[in-house]
This record gives C-alpha cells, structure tokens and sequence, in this order.
C-alpha cells in the first residue's frame, strides 16, 4: 500500500467525520446562522470528497464536479447569509415599532 493511498483513506474518514458534524449542526441549530455555516461546511466538505476521488480514481472529472459544487455552494451561502441579515433587520424595525408609545 503506497503512502498515498493512505493518506486519501485518511481524508475520506475525515471529510465524513466534517459532514457528520455539519449535519448535526445544521439539525440542532440553534439559530438560522448556525446553520448557514453548517451548511457551507458541508459544502466544503463535500468539495474535498470531490477532490479526493479525484486522486483516488485518477480521474479529472471529479474535479470539474468540485468546481461546480463550490461555485453554487459560494452563491448559495451568501443568499442565505442576505436572507438572514434581512431577517434580522426586520425583526429590529419590528422591536422598535412595539416600543414606541
């Protein structure tokens, strides 16, 4: 066994170990940004799977996969970091509404 095949062994009980943890994140919260971040985790995490299955099998493939996946992870992390900051400020102009006379 080549010392690279370890290696990528190691990576692949690691990133499960990182979506895992995202995942249990993401289910407990407790606030939206708590798990916004989880789930960019995930999306990282699933990136370096791509990218380790890309050494494994020797095939370039999966990293046009990875490049697709972090490119709509990016996007879909800041829209939901957008809709939380909305949330955010809506509930302050609605805070402030209710303590005015």
């Amino acid at each position: 066994m080549s010392f690279l095949t370890i290696c990528v062994g190691i990576g692949f009980v690691t990133v499960l170990l990182a979506v895992i943890m995202a995942l249990l994140r993401l289910a407990l919260g407790p606030t939206l940004p708590d798990r916004v971040v989880a789930l960019d985790m995930m999306t990282v995490a699933i990136v370096s799977f791509c990218g380790l299955m890309a050494t494994q099998a020797e095939d370039p493939a999966f990293l046009d996969v990875a490049l697709a996946l972090a490119l709509v992870g990016f996007l879909a992390t800041v829209a939901l970091a957008r809709f939380a900051e909305r949330m955010l400020e809506r509930r302050a102009r609605n805070d402030a509404d209710e303590d005015r006379p």
